[in-house]
This record gives C-alpha cells, sequence and structure tokens, in this order.
C-alpha cells in the first residue's frame, strides 16, 4: 500500500499552494498528489481559451512534471478518491489503490451541476469544467450553426461568447432576471448583456428550460413561455456542485461543502481542506459559505498547507471576500465584495455615464463592496481596503471620484 506523510487530493490552485507552502516548512517528508483529473495541472479560467483556439491545451500547464521531480511529490493523475477511512488513514482510488496519509489535504474542487429538467439525460450535452470538455466543446463548434446554453453565469457567458465568435447563432437561456446573477447589480448586467445584443446572442431572461428533446438533427429545448429554442450543441452551465460525494461515511462533516475551521482543518483529525470544495468563513456574514473562485482558494490552500506542516505563528482565515474580473467582447467588468447590496445600512454611490457605470457600496463609511463596467480598477486594493475595515470618512468625496487613485494612496499608508 503506497503511503505519504502528505496526501493531497486534487491539482488545482488549492492543491498546488499547499504543496509550495508545505515545502517551505518540510522540504523532506513524504508527498503526493492524486487527481482525477488526466492532465497535468491547469487553472479553469484558461477553458474558454482552449475552447475558442487561443489557446493550445499543452500551453496552459501550470506546472509539469519535472516540477512534481523538483519537489519530490509524488503526481498521480487520472484516477478519482472513491472513498476516505479516517480510522485506517487511508484514501481508496477508483482503481482500487489504496493510499494511506500522515495528514490529508481534501481539494477535489467542484463539478458541473446538471438541472433535473425532463429529456436532458436523453440527449448530447456539454459542459466545461475540464481541458478534456474544452477540447471536446472545440471539436464541436466547428460542426454546429446554433448553440443553446444553458445559465448566465461567468462559464456560460464566456463560452457564449467564444461560440457566437466562431460564427454560431447563440441562445442563452438563464432563470433568473439579469447576466451574471450574484455577481453585479442590475445596472452592470445591463451592459453586459448589450454587448452580447449587439453580438448577435439572444438572451432569454427570467426564463426556464422545462423540457429538452432530440430532433432529426440537433435538440430542441423548451422554455417555461412556451417558446422552443433550437440548437445543434447544448451547453450546460448552470453551476457547480462540491466534489464531496466519496467523503460519505468517513465522519468528515459536510453541508454545501466540506466544514472548515479557520485552519480550512475539517471535523476529521488530520484532514484539511480547500478550495472549491470548503465551505469556510464568509468575511461579510460571517457564516460558512463555498466561495468558488481563484483568490480564495490559493489563499486556503496557502493556509491548510502550512497548518499541515506544523507551523505554530500560522494565522487563520480572516474569511473570503469575492472579487471576480471579466472581459466580454473586448468589455471589462470587476466586482469585489457585496457590489450588489443595497437597502437598509447601505449607501449606494452609482455613476451611470454612457462610457462607463460604476457602483460603490458603503456601510458606515466603510467600502463593503464595488462594480464597474467599462471603468476597471485595482480589484487587489479595493479589497484590502474592505477586509482590513478602512474608515473612508476623511477621503470620501475623492474616494468616491477617484477610488483606485485613493484607494492606493490609503493601502501605501497602511502598509508602511
Amino acid at each position: 500500500m503506497p503511503e505519504a506523510k502528505y496526501l493531497l487530493v486534487g491539482s488545482s490552485h488549492a492543491a498546488l499552494e499547499a504543496l509550495r507552502a508545505i515545502r517551505r516548512l518540510d522540504p523532506d517528508g513524504s508527498m503526493a498528489m492524486v487527481t482525477r483529473d488526466g492532465a497535468l495541472p491547469y487553472s479553469p479560467t484558461v477553458l474558454p481559451y482552449v475552447m475558442s483556439g487561443r489557446s493550445r491545451p499543452d500551453a496552459v500547464i501550470l506546472r509539469d512534471r519535472a516540477f512534481f521531480d523538483e519537489v519530490g511529490c509524488r503526481f498521480v493523475s487520472g484516477v478519482a478518491a472513491t472513498g476516505l477511512d479516517t480510522a485506517a488513514r487511508s484514501v481508496r482510488l477508483a482503481d482500487g489503490t489504496q493510499w494511506r496519509y500522515g495528514r490529508l489535504l481534501v481539494a477535489t474542487g467542484a463539478a458541473p451541476a446538471i438541472p433535473p429538467i425532463p429529456g436532458l439525460d436523453t440527449v448530447a450535452f456539454h459542459v466545461l469544467r475540464t481541458l478534456d470538455d474544452a477540447v471536446g466543446l472545440r471539436a464541436r463548434m466547428g460542426l454546429a450553426r446554433r448553440a443553446v446554453v444553458l445559465g448566465a453565469g461567468l462559464v456560460g457567458l464566456h463560452a457564449a461568447e467564444t461560440l457566437a465568435e466562431a460564427g454560431l447563432s447563440v441562445s442563452v437561456i438563464e432563470m433568473r432576471g439579469q447576466v451574471l446573477p450574484g455577481y453585479i447589480d442590475a445596472k452592470a448586467s445591463a451592459r453586459i448583456e448589450a454587448a452580447f445584443a449587439g453580438h448577435g446572442v439572444k438572451l432569454l431572461l427570467g426564463r426556464t428550460a422545462t423540457r429538452v428533446a432530440a430532433q432529426d438533427v440537433g435538440i430542441a429545448v423548451t422554455t417555461d413561455d412556451g417558446r422552443t429554442v433550437e440548437g445543434d450543441l447544448l451547453l450546460v452551465a448552470t453551476g457547480v456542485r462540491p466534489v464531496t460525494d466519496w467523503l460519505a461515511g468517513s465522519g468528515v462533516q459536510v453541508e454545501r461543502g466540506v466544514l472548515v475551521d479557520g485552519f480550512l482543518r475539517t471535523s476529521a483529525a488530520d484532514v484539511w481542506a480547500a478550495g472549491d470544495v470548503a465551505q469556510g468563513l464568509d468575511f461579510a456574514s460571517g457564516t460558512r459559505q463555498v466561495l468558488g473562485i481563484i483568490p480564495t482558494a490559493v489563499e486556503q490552500g496557502r493556509i491548510a498547507g502550512f497548518d499541515m506542516a506544523g507551523d505554530a505563528g500560522q494565522k487563520p482565515w480572516v474569511g473570503g471576500l469575492p472579487v471576480n474580473t471579466y472581459r466580454f467582447f473586448g468589455r471589462p467588468a470587476v466586482s469585489v465584495g457585496q457590489a450588489a447590496a443595497g437597502g437598509d445600512g447601505f449607501e449606494v454611490v452609482e455613476q451611470d455615464l454612457p462610457h462607463l457605470y460604476r457602483r460603490i457600496v458603503l456601510a458606515g463609511d466603510r467600502l463593503v463592496g464595488i462594480a464597474s463596467v467599462d471603468d476597471p480598477f485595482d480589484a487587489g486594493i479595493m479589497g484590502e481596503l474592505i477586509r482590513r475595515r478602512v474608515d473612508l470618512a476623511a477621503v470620501k468625496d475623492a474616494f468616491l471620484a477617484d477610488p483606485t487613485a485613493i484607494g492606493r494612496r490609503l493601502m501605501s499608508e497602511q502598509w508602511r
């Protein structure tokens, strides 16, 4: 039975950052990384570029095999974890192998959430979560003329843009009344919706797919208002769910994701979790949430790795903060924190001009959220202002006029 002092299950940003942190403190402890993905580590943010053909699959790798040899980490790919026995300290893999561990990181990420639409299971459809998915979509695009995308979140919109630029007629069906629901407010969404409409993408917002059926050629999607949308290619981009099924019966506590504390420790001894699979502290609400963004995965992986290696000085996780940057048809959009918040307890200041839209959300003269379209700002600086709860009272008017310049000045003073 193979064994490792540190066993990392998963291979994306959280696992890679944990590896780096562990090796800073323990350069020699035996280590292995096991992943269900058949490829070397890559970032999911590159998938639309692979799908479009702008990036080759072999050019988006974050770490090659030489890296794993250099850091003394065995890399095992293409085999999923299927079970965890915390009493025996072992992880069972799909090929029957069992790995013993001293300390375990659960970084299995998330998988596409497939909605229970009648007929969907009877037709061929695509998702976009892995490198293989992106390669498969690129091949299918060349054979299609019409595409239907379910979901207008980040993945759905990136894919819709790629499909439209490839010359396909694209329809997007979204059950919420705007694109990017939960990320930005309705006015910001309206600008992005206009960009898509201007490139011929049909947006069916506030509509639900009620049935999917195969046709002689392609598929037909029926919506709740009785409309029929036909396509040769169907992409399901209706969200993701943390991959936790392999933890059943292990004693690791799971709600929406794996519950973790401030050091990313789970309810089981010597088991940590980080990234899209982890349900950790949310900075704004103080509750435990799944925050599936790369900055959160990196920070959680770092904290978990240092804690796994026994760093007594490691500070606990202060909580996740949504930070998202997008670019659609050349139009930049950014959101940080509670960018769509409003109502009692919040002060909302908007600039809605022909050439830009900006929305700043304050609570007691402290920034809690900011978003913009066509007006890029320094998301890192805004995130630090929010996390540090910097009082903006003395510079409020200047900040509202130029948040990046004033934010940088304030943070330079904080960092001195």
